[in-house]
């Protein structure tokens, strides 16, 4: 890594300074800066494990696909988060394929998989810290499962509307309703009905391609019902 790129790198890395100076230097020489561009994968299912990437920037999406074709996503990550699925072959047993791919143009770094094995097997700070990430992005998992078992549709719609326009920072989303579907598991003409609803209460306003969000207090009573 350039000096620049270890330093971007140690910012976003949670437990750099836990590290001993030879761990930093390890990481140091191994750690690659990658770039993505919008659709792009960074680990797809049966694939050779990648490692683990930190996000420098952009936006990435991990999701998991049925035998049908149907996909869910089971969280997204941002500037900072960091990908465990992508280096599943640490984890044992883990019994589903995850695919993971860039939702924007996206820079992340990448621990290549031999060198954070290493790091895991003689860091205690290291092991720690994937434990309790393994930890928080299975709750992610649960999350989502529990979303989809026992919430109505309009509540989770209304919650991925309010979060996308989170992550774009704009009431205005370039989105469609096929690509919708994929993030919430469902088929694209139970969302294009869902929209069309909350198009007629006067929560939104839909567009080709997009939808403009023009009541978001109402979307986020929605998105708090039981």
């Amino acid at each position: 890594m350039t000096d620049e790129q270890q330093q971007n790198f140690s910012e976003r890395f949670p437990i750099w300074n836990g590290l001993t100076k030879s761990e930093q230097e390890l990481l140091r020489k191994s750690v690659i800066e990658r770039t993505f561009q919008k659709g792009e994968s960074l680990h797809q299912a049966g694939a050779d494990c990648s490692g683990l990437f930190v996000v420098r920037s952009g936006v990435v999406r991990a999701f998991i696909l049925s035998e049908s074709g149907k996909e869910i996503t089971i969280y997204r990550l941002l500037d900072r988060d960091i990908c465990l699925f992508s280096a599943s072959c640490i984890m044992k047993n883990i019994q589903f394929d995850v695919y993971i791919t860039a939702e924007t143009d996206t820079v992340a770094f990448l621990i290549p998989t031999a060198i954070y094995q290493t790091l895991t097997k003689n860091s205690l700070a290291v092991s720690d810290f994937t434990n309790q990430l393994m930890a928080s992005r299975f709750s992610d998992v649960m999350w989502v499962l529990e979303q989809v078992l026992f919430s109505r549709f309009d509540k989770r719609l209304a919650g991925f509307l309010l979060e996308q326009s989170t992550i774009e920072n704009t009431d205005t989303l370039h989105i469609t309703h096929e690509e919708i579907a994929h993030h919430l598991g469902s088929a694209r003409e139970v969302v294009t009905r869902m929209l069309k609803y909350f198009h007629e209460e006067n929560i939104l306003t839909l567009f080709r391609g997009g939808i403009v969000l023009s009541n978001k207090s109402k979307l986020l009573e929605l998105s708090q019902t039981s």
